[in-house]
């Protein structure tokens, strides 16, 4: 396995709920609560579960977009939570995003090339003609062309748009892209061009992924691990193959039940899960899953199990507690 790029430990970020004309805190929504993982170099992880789970606050987190609110998130060994504003910015040449809605993520009072051009002009990169090129070459890069750089993002389809945003977020050379879910809002024949896409950019430019989605065909097909998430914490981190073919925490086995099989043939026997996902502002005690697991034993009412290392993968599951 390649060096860890980014360790996280202890996450958590929770936002405060306030109630009163004084505005005061009355409680937190706990969105992501306690995780832990690495991204290796030169990996992809796929990070899927429900709406609601935590995932696309962990990728914002992650690039402190959002503050945690405690937790390490240590990039290269050094620690990024609490840097001082300015050490910030000069770390954030590294980490980029690519945004869920490819609409709302580009300014339409700004041309493509001054989207592209903001990363570079923001750190200073490159200035005058060498800032020209440098749009020009992203614009190629991604499968575009230089005459698209005068246009505005409402002249141009989805996939363009999401292709727009990742020329942006190449700009300035990083190691690590946080993809949150850059597909979902597009067409299923345009989905399978910006996938392999990044793929080729991965290969191409020894790029490091968090590709955030809930299509778990999609992650399967990109990623090399699969972390999935449950109510703010991951419940299953294991390689895709292992994840796929034996899903051993209850909630995994119930999203991959529900995968349809290309083969009508094929009888898959779904575990429906009862009842709704709880609120992150109420979770339950314990094992946050308890409430909706087939498989709920006393213990998982009281003890909230920790994610451990099972033959390879992690889970966090009191079935496998003495394993």
């Amino acid at each position: 396995m390649n060096e860890p790029l980014i360790e996280v430990s202890n996450l958590k970020k929770y936002f405060p709920i306030k109630k009163g004309i004084f505005n005061r805190t009355v409680g937190h929504v706990k969105a992501v609560d306690g995780l832990k993982f690495t991204i290796f170099r030169g990996e992809t992880l796929g990070l899927v579960g429900e709406s609601g789970c935590g995932k696309s606050t962990t990728g914002r987190t992650l690039l402190q977009l959002l503050r945690p609110t405690e937790g390490e998130i240590m990039y290269e060994g050094r620690n990024m939570v609490g840097l001082p504003a300015e050490e910030l910015r000069k770390m954030r040449k590294d980490m980029q995003m690519v945004f869920q809605d490819p609409y709302a993520s580009l300014d339409p009072r700004m041309t493509v090339g001054e989207l592209i051009a903001e990363p570079l002009d923001i750190h200073q990169v490159v200035t005058g003609q060498e800032r020209a090129r440098r749009i020009d070459e992203l614009l190629e890069i991604v499968g575009l062309n230089s005459r698209h750089a005068d246009r505005y993002g409402h002249e141009f389809s989805g996939g363009q748009r999401q292709r727009i945003g990742i020329a942006r977020a190449l700009a300035l050379n990083p190691k690590l892209i946080v993809a949150d879910e850059p597909v979902s809002a597009l067409d299923v024949s345009i989905q399978s061009q910006i996938i392999n896409l990044l793929q080729d950019l991965q290969e191409q430019f020894k790029l490091t992924y968090l590709f955030i989605a809930h299509d778990l065909s999609v992650v399967k097909h990109i990623s090399n691990r699969i972390g999935v998430m449950y109510l703010g914490g991951i419940v299953e981190l294991a390689n895709k193959q292992d994840l796929f073919e034996n899903p051993m925490h209850p909630y995994t086995q119930a999203l991959l039940s529900a995968v349809p099989s290309p083969n009508p043939l094929i009888k898959k026997d779904r575990i429906v899960l009862q009842g709704d996902v709880p609120s992150p502002a109420n979770p339950p005690s314990g094992c946050s899953f308890h409430t909706r697991c087939h498989a709920c034993m006393d213990i998982c009412r009281i003890d909230k199990p920790e994610l451990q290392d099972v033959g390879g993968r992690y889970v966090a599951c009191h079935l496998y507690t003495n394993a």
